[in-house]
């Protein structure tokens, strides 16, 4: 069964499409796997730990995306 994306998981997917990357080298550069990455964008985990690095290397307003997260 496939499952909904997140409004952060939205957000993240949607950067990714703009800047060329995929969710593996997204993962590859926030050092997490890319599994655990599409927990997170699916809102399986909270990912608190990486949201930043997240927003960084997709070059997304940390506070702004800090803001979807703990919604």
């Amino acid at each position: 069964m496939k499952r909904d994306l997140t409004p952060t998981g939205v957000i993240i997917k949607k950067r990714l499409i703009e800047t060329g990357k995929t969710q593996y080298q997204l993962a590859a550069e926030v050092g997490t796997s890319s599994n655990y990455l599409y927990l997170i964008m699916i809102g399986e985990r909270s990912g608190r730990s990486y949201i930043g690095k997240i927003a960084e290397a997709l070059g997304i307003e940390s506070k702004n995306f800090n803001e979807s997260v703990s919604a």
